[in-house]
C-alpha cells in the first residue's frame, strides 16, 4: 500500500542511551513516519493499540498487539504509523543483547510480558533509574529471551507475480476471490502462486488473508466500528464466522479486544 506521512517525529536518542536499559512510551498520530535510522543498541517495540509497521531493508514487519518486534543493534529501520497507535520501546545496550535474537523478528508476547509492559506504561521508570526499576527491566529482558520468534506476522513479498496479488488484497481485505481467480488475474497458475506464497510468506495464501483481516479488524475495532459491520466489510457471511476467526488467531474475542484497546 502507498503511504504518504504527514508527521515526521525524530528518534529520541542519536548517539547514546541514558542508561543500559531504558524504557519509554509514546502515542503517535496517524500518518506518521520516523526517518530511516540505526543505533548501536537493540530495541524491542510493542504497540499497546494499533498495528505497528517497521521497514527493515526491503522487508516490512506488520505486528499487531499480541506480538512485539525485536530490532538487534545496528539494524537500519524505519517506523511507520498508518493509524494512530500508542507504543513502547525498550532500549537494550549492545552488551545486554547477547541472549536476544541476532536477527529482526516478531516475538510472541506472554501474559507475564504483557503485564510487565502494562505496569511500565502505568508506572514509568524513574530517571536516573532506581534499583527496583532496573531489576524490573532486567526481568523483562529475561522474559523476552524466552519468547517465541515468529518472523513477521504479516510478511510481504517483492515477487513480481505475488506482490500485486498481496497489494490487491491489502486494498480490499474483504475480497473473497478464490486463489485460482487471483492467479489468473496475475497472469499465472494457481500452483505457481501457491508455491510462491509458501516460499516468500511461509504460509498458504488462505492463512495470510486471515491475518490481513485480523489486522484490518483491529483498527476498525479500535475506531468503534460494530462487529457486524466489520464482519460484512471483511467478507464474512455472518458475525459468528468472523468472531471465531478473530478468536482463533488472537486468543480473544473482538469485543474483548475492543475493551482492552480503548474502542468505544
Amino acid at each position: 500500500m502507498s503511504f504518504l506521512p504527514r508527521h515526521f517525529p525524530q528518534p529520541p536518542f542519536a548517539t547514546a542511551l541514558p542508561q543500559p536499559l531504558y524504557f519509554r512510551t509514546a502515542c503517535m498520530p496517524a500518518d506518521a513516519a520516523y526517518p530511516s535510522h540505526r543505533h548501536p543498541w537493540g530495541e524491542f517495540v510493542y504497540s499497546y493499540s494499533g498495528v505497528m509497521e517497521v521497514r527493515v531493508g526491503d522487508r516490512q514487519y506488520l505486528v499487531p498487539s499480541q506480538y512485539g518486534l525485536w530490532l538487534p543493534p545496528d539494524v537500519e529501520h524505519q517506523g511507520l504509523n498508518r493509524y494512530e497507535a500508542c507504543h513502547s520501546s525498550l532500549y537494550v545496550s549492545g552488551p545486554l543483547c547477547a541472549r536476544l535474537p541476532a536477527a529482526t523478528c516478531a516475538l510472541e508476547i506472554s501474559p507475564l510480558v504483557r503485564a510487565l509492559l502494562e505496569h511500565l506504561r502505568a508506572v514509568p521508570p524513574q530517571v536516573p533509574d532506581r534499583p527496583e526499576d532496573v531489576r524490573l527491566l532486567e526481568v523483562l529482558v529475561d522474559q523476552l529471551t524466552l519468547a517465541r520468534p515468529v518472523g513477521s506476522y504479516l510478511p510481504t513479498s517483492t515477487d513480481p507475480l505475488l506482490a500485486p496479488v498481496l497489494a490487491a488484497l491489502e486494498a480490499d481485505p474483504g475480497d473473497n476471490r478464490p486463489v485460482a481467480e487471483l492467479a489468473r488475474q496475475a497472469g499465472t497458475t494457481e500452483r505457481t502462486l501457491t508455491r510462491r506464497c509458501l516460499r516468500d510468506l511461509g504460509m498458504p495464501l488462505s492463512e495470510w488473508r486471515q491475518r490481513l483481516r485480523v489486522v484490518a479488524a483491529m483498527t476498525r475495532l479500535e475506531g468503534g466500528r460494530k462487529v457486524e459491520t466489520i464482519a460484512r466489510d471483511l467478507g464474512y457471511g455472518s458475525p459468528s464466522a468472523f468472531i471465531a476467526m478473530f478468536r482463533r488467531l488472537t486468543g480473544t474475542s473482538p469485543d474483548e479486544y475492543r475493551r482492552r484497546n480503548g474502542g468505544n
